[in-house]
């Protein structure tokens, strides 16, 4: 081998950024493997980043499926312990309403506690009290411990700890071939979306990870995986209009889970399976918007009044079973594939199926069949070990930020868990405000741009959550572009092309909502950009 390849040597490289690639990441590397991840856009842009974000309890599977409920009980108690920081125990509500039969919730409540569930059957009148926003004509009501995790915050987490064990993690670079030597694949060729280069990287073992795109990087071994794209659509609301999860009392359908986060509230979601031709440039019809308003409306009446922010999806990745090849039987479960085992190919994991609740267990099965591989004898510390973020409490943190005006301290605090000390000594400059909706701070978004693997104001949403506010940029998007063109030294081209870009990513999805203050807010940001700026934004160009 030559000197050039054995620097590029690892013994895993990890296919794909979402959460479960993340935890493979930061699972393997805490077992002492030296790790290689990649990613071909930034972290958390597929299924991971379009979700509803439901700390699930397991309750909503555990009629239809029992083992998935115990999965996400277990699950969700070990979320709470190691990434406090990116969880919200807002516990959730299951309501039967006037149209739904009421003797299903006896078969519920019994299925869940069989799964390990607490569910609770509380008063109708309890239930309003604490939660008013639900519909006041429900005629049953369950408690149980679902709650709200932000998918950004967990995938980062896990990112931040697989490389302070020595991972490395190479965003916007595209696995474009696997390398096969007979029986065995023994790395990867890699497109840098950033420099226009190639590059080989060789493993032991190489992870498919890349969860409904995974069917692709399958087919790059010759491997068939007989994967079903499910669009699920969602709706944003301009403001948190519940604060406990609200769900439908009755098998799991469209539109029946309300989500708190943040400072919204989700609606979710639609199942519609698409062709894999549309997986990169999905669109949310009027039909599935007007289905989730209608359904939502039900679960709380006030969202009939409550202005829409966007609509987004996202495709799970589904897997048919292996003896039905036309599809009808759909697992929702984890799928761990040894190519060695199933298709005689040696050095290659396939893990998929599953849910962002069970990001962790995936992660640890895949890290133990790697070890077995591998010959390595370590057991699995992502269970009790916490994340960077959660290992310290907010009042330890707070003492540390104390010079931070209060409102900005918390919800950096909110964001970053104990990582937000890191800005406690900022000057007044830093402490002067990049996104009013949001309260994100100039020393927050430097502090991004530094630490957290920002290249584009996209990304900086993401750790950040600069544009996702009720202004959806309005405000934010220029100032965070100017401060990223003076810390990356970027020329005003690329900084208004940067811009450009990511105000038609937020037009995206306002366009399917777009009527009444939703447009009169698109065209004021619209006139604001192309006449104040000079901007030519895209949305203009596709009427």
């Amino acid at each position: 081998m030559k000197q050039d390849d054995i620097r590029k040597s690892y013994d895993v490289i990890i296919i794909g950024g979402g959460a479960t690639g993340a935890g493979v990441a930061r699972d393997c590397s805490r077992r002492g493997l030296q790790v290689l991840l990649i990613e071909r856009f930034d972290i958390s842009t597929g299924a991971t980043g379009r979700n509803h974000g439901l700390l699930h309890s397991g309750a909503r599977y555990a009629v239809t499926d029992p083992e998935s409920a115990r999965e996400c009980i277990e699950e969700n108690k070990i979320l709470r312990k190691i990434a406090s920081h990116c969880v919200e125990e807002t516990d959730g509500l299951f309501l039967s309403l006037p149209e739904d039969d009421i003797q299903y919730q006896a078969l519920f409540v019994k299925a869940c506690r069989e799964a390990g569930i607490r569910a609770d059957v509380i008063d109708p009148r309890e239930a309003l009290l604490l939660e008013p926003s639900a519909n006041s004509g429900i005629i049953g009501a369950v408690r149980v411990p679902d709650g709200s995790v932000d998918p950004f915050r967990l995938t980062a987490s896990n990112i931040m700890d697989a490389k302070d064990h020595g991972a490395k993690v190479l965003t916007y670079q595209e696995v474009t071939e696997l390398l096969r030597e007979q029986d065995r694949i023994v790395g990867v060729k890699v497109w840098d979306h950033k420099t226009k280069e190639k590059t080989t990287y060789y493993a032991s073992v190489v992870v498919n990870a890349g969860g409904i795109w995974g069917h692709n990087i399958a087919n790059l071994a010759g491997i068939t995986i007989n994967m079903l794209p499910a669009k699920g659509a969602l709706l944003i609301f301009g403001h948190r209009v519940n604060n406990m999860v609200l769900n439908r009392c009755r098998k799991p359908a469209d539109a029946d889970i309300l989500v708190p986060g943040d400072t919204i509230s989700l609606i979710g979601t639609t199942s519609t399976q698409i062709p894999f031709e549309e997986i990169d440039h999905m669109l949310v019809t009027a039909k599935e918007v007007d289905l989730l308003l209608q359904e939502g409306e039900k679960l709380s009446p006030q969202l009939a009044q409550t202005r829409i922010l966007r609509a987004y999806a996202g495709v799970r990745p589904l897997v048919a079973s292996e003896d039905d090849p036309s599809g009808r039987t759909v697992s929702r479960g984890i799928v761990l594939l040894d190519h060695a085992v199933r298709d005689g190919l040696e050095g290659f994991i396939t893990i998929t199926g599953g849910k962002l609740m069970t990001y962790r267990l995936m992660a640890e099965w895949t890290t133990d069949l790697i070890c077995k591989k591998l010959n390595v004898n370590a057991v699995c510390t992502t269970a009790t070990e916490k994340l960077p973020g959660s290992r310290e409490t907010t009042e330890v943190v707070e003492k540390k930020m104390i010079s931070v005006p209060l409102a900005q301290r918390n919800s950096t605090i909110y964001r970053h868990g104990d990582r937000a000390e890191k800005l406690s000594d900022t000057s007044s400059l830093d402490t002067s405000l990049v996104c009013e909706c949001e309260e994100v701070s100039v020393g927050e978004v430097k502090y991004a741009l530094n630490e957290l693997d920002v290249n584009n104001l996209v990304d900086l949403r993401r750790r950040t959550r600069v544009g996702m506010g009720t202004c959806q940029g309005e405000l934010c998007a220029c100032r965070a572009a100017g401060l990223m063109s003076s810390m990356h030294k970027y020329c005003t081209r690329r900084a208004k092309e940067d811009l450009a870009s990511f105000l038609n990513e937020r037009w995206k999805g306002m366009a399917p909502i777009a009527w009444g203050d939703t447009l009169r807010e698109n065209e004021y940001i619209a006139w604001v950009y192309e006449g104040v700026c000079g901007l030519t934004l895209a949305q203009k160009q596709e009427e």
